[in-house]
């Protein structure tokens, strides 16, 4: 049995000051958000001339604190302080973010491991009984512990979850601030109506002590500026082939390769969610004659070097999995291959190319998602418009070299910040596995290529 007792903080009230103005002078221009004191931001709106400004002082509710009282578990595996951080015990279960946990959300200090539900139940000692890792959680026994291998352990502790608010202006042409709800992992920012404009997000990443410009994400874009169409497009000169079986209405096979971002194992709906099937839903959009096989070979946690590195009649051998598909196009996402560089990405994906050429297949590069802040040398995830990974740097150059095709799904996560969105909450487990709405930026990306009709 599990016992929850959550304890929040109350909404801090809205204070407002100012002139009214209208809905439609207000969105003509972004809001400008600054840091008025440690939970409050100041919010402007510029007049038109016509209209005027209208201000708002909005006081941002707190993280909340919330605690867990005898969580069981069946049992605890031997705390591994040798496997990465994330994967070192079991997961406590409030803060399950996909296949791991969420960092940074739980208070260590609050950790309490009993043999039993009640306060009177044995007390394990952490040290000699028990770890666990402090950021991500991971709580296992030790050997030679109090804590017998397969007995039963109750677990009471104290975290936050993460929370994007938003600064809305509403219809009655007044500036309110809304708390989102509240998650481990990936959550949403408040729903507003057509008759109401979002000004601003405001990050809540679980236990800080105050706001930062960091935290501060005021929209200055609705959407992604899609450039204007190329004549002739990217598709038509780059993957002349398989723009010519789209239009003709010829067999089309497409091989979406990668790793877990394109196995896709961790998504509810794998016959729809996956980038490759939102691509290939949209392309069958766009050229309603096309008949396209989708063919998706991906390998989780692996890179195009796991592939050349395996042997002949073994799972996922490049030679067999890969070229042997016979692919028309092939549509490659490694975010793994993030280590390469640019020399690296030149040398390796050269080999690649001439693989396909002698296959006579065509190929597309995705450029890959931003990952956690900390993964890529960021500490914020808002005006980080650049990929820092050589990588990508690498990637572009590759393509722009050779005859492939390159959808830079990385350009469009940089500008994510721009539409009040901070990145890393598309993240389903807190690191580098994107959800359908991440995953959709791919197709995005994707369709970018192609023209028209």
């Amino acid at each position: 049995m599990k016992s929850w007792i959550v304890v929040c903080l109350s909404a801090m009230t809205i204070l407002l000051c100012g002139l009214a103005a209208s809905h439609a002078a207000a969105a003509e221009s972004p809001a400008k958000v600054a840091l008025k004191g440690d939970w409050e931001v100041q919010v402007d709106l510029v007049g038109n001339g016509a209209e005027p400004g209208l201000s708002a002082l909005v006081a941002v509710e707190l993280p909340g604190l919330y605690t867990v009282t005898a969580e069981r578990h069946a049992s605890l595996p031997v705390y591994d302080p040798a496997r990465p951080q994330y994967l070192r015990g079991e997961r406590l279960t409030a803060l399950i973010a996909e296949s791991l946990t969420a960092p940074d959300l739980l208070d260590p200090s609050s950790v309490v491991v009993r043999g039993g539900p009640a306060d009177t139940d044995e007390t394990y000692v952490r040290g000699r009984d028990y770890e666990f890792e402090n950021r991500w959680g991971g709580m296992g026994r030790i050997v030679g512990g109090r804590i017998a291998e397969g007995s039963p352990v109750y677990i009471s502790y104290q975290h936050s979850l993460s929370r994007i608010d938003s600064v809305v202006l509403n219809a009655a042409g007044e500036i309110e601030y809304r708390t989102g709800e509240p998650a481990a992992t990936a959550p949403a920012p408040p729903q507003i109506v057509a008759s109401e404009r979002r000004l601003a997000n405001v990050w809540i990443p679980g236990r800080i002590e105050r706001l930062t410009k960091q935290n501060l994400f005021p929209l200055l874009e609705t959407a992604y500026p899609e450039p204007p169409a190329a004549s002739p497009s990217l598709a038509e000169q780059k993957i002349p082939h398989a723009m010519a079986k789209l239009r003709a209405g010829e067999p089309l096979r497409i091989l979406a390769w990668g790793d877990s971002v394109t196995e896709g194992a961790y998504l509810s709906n794998r016959e729809r969610d996956h980038w490759q099937q939102q691509f290939v839903a949209r392309l069958r959009q766009r050229f309603p004659m096309a008949k396209i096989e989708l063919v998706t070979e991906a390998w989780g946690g692996r890179t195009t070097a796991s592939y050349l590195g395996v042997p002949p009649g073994a799972e996922h051998n490049y030679q067999e999995t890969v070229l042997g598909a016979k692919p028309d196009l092939v549509i490659s996402e490694f975010v793994n291959d993030a280590g390469l560089s640019p020399a690296m990405v030149e040398e390796r994906y050269g080999k690649l190319l001439a693989d396909f050429q002698a296959i006579n297949a065509e190929w597309i590069i995705l450029t890959p998602h931003y990952v956690r802040p900390d993964w890529m040398g960021l500490d914020r995830q808002n005006d980080v418009d650049e990929d820092p990974r050589p990588y990508v740097k690498g990637l572009r150059e590759f393509a722009a070299k050779h005859p492939v095709a390159l959808a830079d799904a990385s350009l469009r996560y940089g500008r994510l910040w721009r539409q009040g969105i901070p990145y890393n909450s598309l993240m389903v487990n807190c690191i580098n596995h994107p959800g359908p709405e991440g995953l959709s930026i791919f197709a995005d990306a994707l369709m970018e290529l192609f023209p028209q009709k």
